[in-house]
This record gives structure tokens, C-alpha cells and sequence, in this order.
């Protein structure tokens, strides 16, 4: 093994150690007492004050009220975080062997930040300053023995981020970024190393009237101007192993800026050496490389023969030759060499690269040291799932830049100590069951490491015992547009008793589907229709033994919220002139996207809410309307006359596979369908039912709509509809029609869909119940096509975030009472429907009247509530009519009044109910 030395063990090592003893001092012969500590901290919650003590409880706000009052050996703690604000001055000195100190509190590597603030240090002496960001410069002046490590400073303007002057001695500027620095006003033995020193408009470095200076392994980054220019009195400095990076330019600089590398006056010459430098970059012609003594060369080789200087210099004609040519290439001997480089990390030896620094060194050019990095780390268990008291051997994998000894640190996850090695295999035995996560770190010689972990699950010995737990699978509030199928059911066989690792997971759904997975994880199903289902589980493992086990599992539809959508068209059969034939159900696909724009519902919708319309019958017919994937249920949804138009609102529970069926009864006819809305588990709004009230009449409010006409309705925050409601249920009826025209409810008046929601007719009283968005301004748009009719509003509950309302639970289609066998609804008279759940609030139902012998309508209300004017459906003797009912429901009963217009049958079929969520 090679040892880690800046250079191989010859003369030169004694020389770099005299020259650093040298350079920073000898330390002293006996420690000095611990400093005390100020702190600074202005975050919230720190209870700072700057005319407190200073101290980690009642720290100061500011770093000013702390460098007003530091003594000898005292550090000032400044807390990361929160910028300081602030233009901070240093006027006070520590001691010999006792400098006042200002050092940032917080993670590593995180600066504490003045803003657009200055940094002063002027008449002080025995000063250290680190990890400090400053964007309005920072100018040392009058000062000595200042150190200035781990800075990022930028200029206020065209200045200098940083300058060092007025006689300061012995200023050390270290492992920073500085963007432009200046050395002037006859300082003294300036030290700059390891520093990114960066110009664009402005020069990198300039030193004038300041001998001594040490430049030795810092990065300039050129762009127009000299990277690094000597002149005045600066004479007997050193420029060492520094890397120069000239930019490309579009263009040729400024005459009165130009472009160069290095540059020393003829005042500043004497004493002074250039050695160990890489310049990289094109320079154009009028430009020169080096400059010294006021004579220009442009290359290596003419400027070492005439001057003596840079014998070992690089100049490479772009900068990206500079990676490979820096490396093991510099003076380890040089004055101001550092032992880290500008992030901290050690001079290494790369073995893939020649060692061609002095005396055979291996210290890299310019501010950064190549390392050894540790490019990746794996981690693999040969038995990741065992029973408890199994031998587990861990074996690790790094991948570094060059071949080195690495040291590993094994940590198996279950509380026993790390274990530490040379090796890259560890072998461990757990002593309990865990489901634990085994970690290695792996280190280099420079203490650089990398780091990988992998799952252990260490389980009780004995049988494989097969078990599973089973839920609903729903969409989530945080990803509402994912595809979720209703009636989807997760079984999860993780609950299993399995000391081997199971490596075959066999489910059967009870429904005649199946599933196979090879890791005992969750499996999930979307089952056609709600009901109990027997699954079964087999599970087999790695020893090969087998174990089932059986259990029932409801498939059932989730509470859901409503989703309002602007009403848009999903199948108008007269488009393609195939009409709905008797027998054979049409698929209407309810529109589903996979996060993607335009009309839409999301993916994880249990029912939807449309209005369907039936027109062009051959015969006196009615429509069902159902969930794709079930059987066809005994229940109705649209009557409609030969040759007649009908209408009606349809919640309908929607298919696993996305779409819904609807089919005649009899004969033939089109049908449109409009999809105004859909239910989802944790989503949508609530709905509030309330008694059925009439909200508009425009036979009492404006007279009769005609042809194209439209009226505004005033909704939110009228009658029980809170202000804030984002859609209402309304019983919409046309009466005193003038021509077979068709009425739009909908949201924004200058938005019309084009859909419908009721087709009155002459001499006929139409209802339907709708579902309308309301407005931005509270209100909704009612239009009417052609003729003229007059239009009545009943509202029976309303939708709205939150506000303790009620979830719509989706049933597979349901018939729950036809008169037809028990006997008619006398006029005046009063039936009671039961079958709903008790806790139920409310339901969506569709009531058909029919053999009605006179004009009248229907009101539904709950069971035990009191009875409105409020009418629900308008019946007309010798018509079968249907109307969708959103109600109240009063102990899981409604109630359903006849007018006293003639007596009907009324048959009424359930599609969902409401709860309290």
C-alpha cells in the first residue's frame, strides 16, 4: 500500500514541512485555556437580543452587537439560516495564540449570509473569519495576521469582491470563491490559496504596491483583462501551481482591457517567481500569455528562455485539456501550500497518472485535488428473508476511480454493533425477528466514502401459514386522476406467517378471475357487480411448501363526492344513424383520461350523471340505463311515445371496464346521451337535501322564455342555498309550451353547452330533474331553443365542499315498490317506499307514473317531514312518465303525495343513496 504523503519520501518532504512551519507559524508550546463562545442568531423563535449576554439561550440578533464586544480567544457562533442583513465592521483584535474568531453555526458546508451587505475588518489584529457569504465585498484594511477561510464574496457594482490594503500584513485568504480580488496600498505577505478567483468583466487578481504576496494553487477563471497581473512595489512575491482558465470569447476584448495570463511589471519583478502554472485557453492575435518586465511572450518555452521563470509551466490551447495535466503535476515545496484542497479534501495520489511534480510530488495544480471518488456502492444479502438464527453473509460492491484499500462498516439494522473490516463480505446472524435495513459504508484512505443499503427481514421459525387482509381500493385525495376501477378490492397476503421467502402468490377472486404474482405483495381486482366473494390464496416459498386459505370479501360501491363538469356530449346515435335496437344494449363510454385536459371525468369515478334523451321511437318504449358488466336490472329510466321525444336525468353506477349500457324495451329509436358529472371516493362535494322548494316561476317572474332567449337565475344564497354552493338539484318543469323545443340549465351564460336537459312539448307539462353547476356570480342560465314556454324551479338540495354534508353510496339498479301490486295512488293519497338504509339522508331515484287517468303531479319528500308545493314529477293521463328524484329520506323511507289531478300507479327504482360522510 502506498503511503498517503504530498510527495514520495525524499528531501522534499522536509522542505514542504519547514515551508508551511514557515509560512502559518509554529504552534505554540501550550494549549490555550478553551475561548469562551458568543452566539448570533436572528431565526424565528431563537429569542435574541442584542442587549443580552450573548449566550446560546438569549443569543445576539446581530453579528455587529457580538464584534462590538469580542475579547482575545473569544468565538463568535453565528447561526445559518436566516440572511444577516447588515454591513458588518471588525475592529477589535484578538491576541497571539488568541484571535477573535467569527465561524458559521449550522450544517456543513453552509454559509452564513449578509445579503448585498459589506465585511470591514480595519485596525484589528489576530482575526478569523469563515464560512461567510458576502455580495457587497469585503476590504481588509490596516490590519494584521487576519484569516480569511471557506468566504464566497462578490462586489458591489463593477468593484472588487475582495481587497486586502492600507499596510494590512500577513493576510491569508483561503479555500474561497471570490469574484475579483485586489491587493494594494503596500500590504504585506498577502497569502492567497486554494481559491476559485473568478472574472468576466472585471480583472480575476491584481496585486500592485504589495511584496510578498503568495499566489499558490488557487483556479482563475479569464475572461476579458489579465488573470493575474503584478506591478508597483509587489516585487519578490511567488506565483505557484496556480491553474489559469481563459475562457472562449466571441470576439476579440476591449483594446484598453486586452488579454493575458500572467503579467509582472518591471517594478515588481525582482525577487518575485513564477513556477508550476497551467494556463488552458485560446488567445488571439494582439494577445499575449505572459508578460513580464514589460515584454510580452506567448508561450512556455519563449518565456522561460527569457526570463527563467515557469520551466515547469503548462499552456494548453483549451481549457478542457486541463483535467488529466493538473493532476500530480505541482511544487509540493512551494510557499503558501495547503495540505486540503479548496472543498477540504487531502492531496492523494492518482496512480493512473505520472507523479511529475517537483522532486516526484503528487500535489495537483490549482484549487481542487483530484480524489478517489467512490462512484457507487451495492449491497446484496445471499438470504435477505430467513428465519431467525440463519447465517446472512453480506457482500459489498464499490466501484471507486482507481484501485485503493477500502475499509467497510457493516451495520445489520437490528441494534448490534457495526462491524468493521477490511473485507467486503460480513456475515450475520439475528438474533430476533426484524424487518431491518442493512446498511454498508465504505471509506477510502482520504476518508471519502460512499454508502448502500437493501432490505433484511429476519422472520420466527416454523410453518408457511397462508393469510391475507382484504379493502376497498380507492382513488386519493392526493392523486384524484388516477385510474381506479370501481368495485376494486386490494388483497394483501403480507399478513402471512412465511419464514422463507414466498416466491408464488396465487389468488382467486371468487368471480372466476385469477392472479399470480411472485412476491408476496398486494394484488388488486375491479369486480363487475357488488356482492360477497369467496377468495383464496395459495402461497408457496423458496423450500418449496405450499399453504392456502379461504375467506369472504364484499365487493361494494364507496361513499363518493360529486364532481361537477360542464356538460359535454358522449353518444348521439343520430350522428351515425344506428339507432338502438330492442334486446341488444348500446356500450356508452364514459369519458376517463390518465391526467391529460378536455371534457373528462377522472379515472377513479363510481357513478356518473347524465341527462339521456330518447327520441325517433318506432313504438311506445322505455329505456334502462346500467352499470356495464352486470345483468340487466327490472327498472327503467326514459318512457318514451311512438314518435316522440323524452328526457330524463340518469345516475347510474359506472361498469369496471369505464362505460355504462342502455337499452329499449321494444321497437327502435336514438338516443343522446350528455355527461354532466360523476360521484368519487375523496373528492367532490357534499349535498345538503333539503325540502323541496320552489325557487323560480316565470309565470310569476318575467313571463314565458321565447325562441333563443335566455333567463339568469339567482341560486346561491337564496332560500336554504348557501352562498358558496358549487351546484344544485332542481326539479326543472315546462309548462304552457308554444312548439317542441328543448331548455338548457347551465352555469356561465356566455358558456352554453351543447346539451339539453328538458324537451317540452305542446299542451304537455315536462319535468326533469337536473344537476346545474352554479356560477361564479351565484347564479344559473336557463335557454330555451324554439316557441316560447313558460319554466318552474324546484330545488331539493344543493352541493358544497365540506360542511358536514352527505356522500353518495351507488347501488346496483334496484326496483323498491310498484303499486302495480298492491293498487293504484288515489288522488290526495300518500305511499310510503322503504329499503333504504336507515341512516340514509337522502336518495337518487327514478319514480315513473303511469295509467294515470288525470293531470297532476307527484311530490316526494322524506318520510316524516312535511309536505311542499313543491312538485317532483307532472303526470298526463294516458302516458307512462318518468323523473329522476334526488330526496330526502326520513328513517330509510320516503314519501310519494298524488295531486288530486286522477289517480296513477308509481313505481320507483333506486340507483343510490345518500349518507352523512
Amino acid at each position: 500500500m502506498k503511503e498517503t504523503l504530498l510527495v514520495r519520501p525524499t528531501r522534499a518532504t522536509v522542505l514542504l514541512t519547514a515551508g508551511l512551519a514557515t509560512l502559518l507559524g509554529a504552534p505554540s508550546a501550550a494549549a490555550a485555556e478553551a475561548p469562551p463562545t458568543l452566539y448570533v442568531n436572528n431565526n424565528t423563535g431563537s429569542s435574541c437580543a442584542d442587549g443580552g449576554p450573548g449566550s446560546q439561550a438569549v443569543p445576539f440578533c446581530t453579528i455587529s452587537a457580538a464584534a462590538k464586544i469580542v475579547v482575545p480567544g473569544q468565538t463568535v457562533r453565528i447561526k445559518t439560516g436566516k440572511m444577516y442583513d447588515e454591513a458588518v465592521t471588525i475592529d477589535r483584535s484578538g491576541a497571539p495564540g488568541k484571535p477573535v474568531s467569527f465561524v458559521a453555526d449550522g450544517p456543513a458546508g453552509r454559509l452564513v449570509s449578509l445579503g448585498r451587505q459589506s465585511l470591514t475588518i480595519s485596525g484589528a489584529s489576530h482575526v478569523v473569519v469563515r464560512e461567510l457569504g458576502v455580495n457587497g465585498g469585503i476590504r481588509v484594511s490596516r490590519s494584521a495576521d487576519v484569516e480569511l477561510e471557506r468566504i464566497r464574496s462578490f462586489g458591489p457594482g463593477d468593484a472588487e469582491a475582495l481587497v486586502v490594503g492600507d499596510a494590512s500584513t500577513d493576510v491569508r485568504v483561503s479555500r474561497g470563491m471570490h469574484y475579483g480580488v485586489r491587493i494594494e496600498g503596500g500590504a504585506q505577505r498577502t497569502v492567497l490559496g486554494r481559491n476559485e478567483i473568478l472574472g468576466d468583466d472585471k480583472e480575476p487578481l491584481t496585486v500592485a504596491d504589495a511584496p510578498g504576496t503568495v499566489i499558490t494553487n488557487n483556479t482563475f477563471q479569464l475572461g476579458c483583462g489579465t488573470a493575474l497581473s503584478l506591478s508597483g512595489g509587489s516585487s519578490g512575491s511567488a506565483v505557484f501551481n496556480n491553474v489559469i482558465n481563459a475562457k472562449y470569447q466571441n470576439g476579440p476584448c476591449a483594446p484598453a482591457l486586452g488579454r493575458g495570463a500572467l503579467a509582472v511589471s518591471q517594478s515588481a519583478a525582482p525577487g518575485t517567481r513564477a513556477d508550476y502554472n497551467l494556463i488552458a485557453g485560446s488567445f488571439q492575435v494582439g494577445e499575449t500569455v505572459y508578460t513580464w518586465g514589460g515584454t510580452a511572450h506567448q508561450d512556455q518555452a519563449a518565456f522561460h528562455a527569457a526570463t527563467g521563470q515557469g520551466a515547469h509551466d503548462i499552456v494548453l490551447p483549451a481549457s478542457q485539456d486541463t483535467g488529466t495535466k493538473a493532476v500530480d503535476s505541482a511544487d509540493a515545496t512551494a510557499p503558501g501550500v495547503l495540505p486540503t484542497d479548496t472543498r477540504g479534501y487531502p492531496v492523494v495520489d492518482d496512480p493512473r497518472v505520472p507523479n511529475t511534480g517537483k522532486d516526484g510530488g503528487f500535489l495537483d495544480r490549482g484549487s481542487r485535488e483530484g480524489q478517489n471518488w467512490l462512484e457507487s456502492v451495492r449491497l446484496e444479502l445471499d438470504q435477505p428473508w430467513a428465519p431467525v438464527g440463519t447465517a446472512v453473509k453480506a457482500t459489498a460492491t464499490a466501484a471507486s476511480a482507481w484501485p485503493a484499500p477500502l475499509t467497510y462498516h457493516f451495520d445489520f439494522g437490528d441494534g448490534s454493533a457495526p462491524l468493521v473490516t477490511d473485507d467486503r463480505t460480513a456475515t450475520h446472524v439475528y438474533s430476533s425477528p426484524c424487518e431491518c435495513t442493512a446498511t454498508v459504508t465504505v471509506y477510502n484512505e482520504a476518508k471519502l466514502k460512499a454508502s448502500a443499503g437493501t432490505k433484511a427481514k429476519a422472520t420466527a421459525p416454523g410453518p408457511l401459514t397462508a393469510d391475507f387482509t382484504s379493502k376497498p381500493f380507492l382513488p386519493t385525495t392526493e392523486d384524484p386522476r388516477a385510474y381506479v376501477a370501481p368495485l376494486t378490492v386490494e388483497v394483501d397476503p403480507r399478513s402471512a406467517a412465511a419464514p422463507w421467502p414466498v416466491q408464488q402468490v396465487d389468488v382467486d377472486f371468487g368471480d372466476g378471475a385469477h392472479e399470480r404474482v411472485s412476491a408476496l405483495e398486494p394484488v388488486r381486482h375491479a369486480y363487475a357487480q357488488p356482492g360477497d366473494y369467496k377468495v383464496t390464496v395459495t402461497l408457496k416459498d423458496a423450500k418449496g411448501a405450499t399453504s392456502t386459505v379461504s375467506r369472504t370479501v364484499q365487493a361494494a360501491y364507496a361513499a363518493s363526492g360529486y364532481v361537477p363538469v360542464h356538460p359535454f356530449r358522449v353518444l348521439d346515435t343520430r350522428l351515425s344513424n344506428s339507432p338502438v335496437q330492442a334486446g341488444t344494449p348500446a356500450h356508452v363510454a364514459v369519458p376517463v383520461v390518465y391526467y391529460s385536459s378536455g371534457p373528462h371525468h377522472t379515472g377513479g369515478a363510481t357513478a356518473a350523471v347524465l341527462n339521456v334523451t330518447v327520441t325517433g321511437a318506432t313504438q311506445d318504449t322505455h329505456l334502462n340505463v346500467w352499470p356495464s358488466g352486470q345483468q340487466r336490472p327490472a327498472t327503467s329510466n326514459v318512457n318514451v311515445r311512438a314518435g316522440g321525444t323524452s328526457s330524463n336525468t340518469v345516475t347510474v353506477p359506472i361498469g369496471s371496464d369505464g362505460k355504462i349500457l342502455a337499452q329499449l324495451n321494444s321497437g327502435q329509436g336514438h338516443v343522446v346521451v350528455d355527461f354532466v358529472g360523476y360521484y368519487q371516493p375523496n373528492t367532490g362535494q357534499r349535498f345538503h337535501p333539503i325540502t323541496p322548494t320552489r325557487l323560480a316561476d316565470t309565470r310569476t317572474m318575467g313571463g314565458p322564455l321565447g325562441a333563443f332567449q335566455t333567463r339568469t337565475v339567482k341560486v346561491a344564497g337564496v332560500r336554504s342555498i348557501p352562498p358558496d354552493a358549487a351546484a344544485v338539484a332542481l326539479n326543472l318543469t315546462s309548462t304552457g309550451t308554444m312548439g317542441d323545443t328543448h331548455v338548457i340549465a347551465y352555469a356561465e351564460a356566455d358558456k352554453r353547452p351543447a346539451t339539453s336537459n328538458l324537451n317540452p312539448e305542446p299542451g304537455k307539462d315536462k319535468s326533469n330533474q337536473v344537476i346545474v353547476p352554479v356560477g361564479p356570480d351565484g347564479t344559473i342560465t336557463l335557454y330555451n331553443n324554439a316557441g316560447s314556454t313558460d319554466l318552474v324551479l324546484d330545488v331539493v338540495g344543493y352541493y358544497q365542499q365540506g360542511g358536514g354534508g352527505a356522500l353518495f353510496t351507488p347501488v346496483a339498479p334496484k326496483r323498491l315498490a310498484d303499486t302495480r301490486t298492491t293498487g293504484k295512488l288515489a288522488p290526495g293519497a300518500t305511499t310510503t317506499v322503504a329499503g333504504l338504509p336507515a341512516d340514509a339522508v337522502g336518495a337518487a331515484l327514478n319514480v315513473t307514473a303511469t295509467e294515470t287517468t288525470g293531470a297532476g303531479f307527484l311530490t316526494v319528500h322524506g318520510y316524516g317531514t312535511a309536505r311542499t308545493d313543491a312538485s317532483s314529477l307532472n303526470t298526463r293521463p294516458g302516458e307512462t312518465v318518468p323523473n329522476h328524484v334526488i330526496t330526502p329520506v326520513g328513517d330509510g323511507r320516503v314519501s310519494i303525495w298524488n295531486s288530486w289531478g286522477g289517480s296513477n300507479h308509481v313505481i320507483t327504482d333506486v340507483f343510490g343513496y345518500f349518507t352523512q360522510g
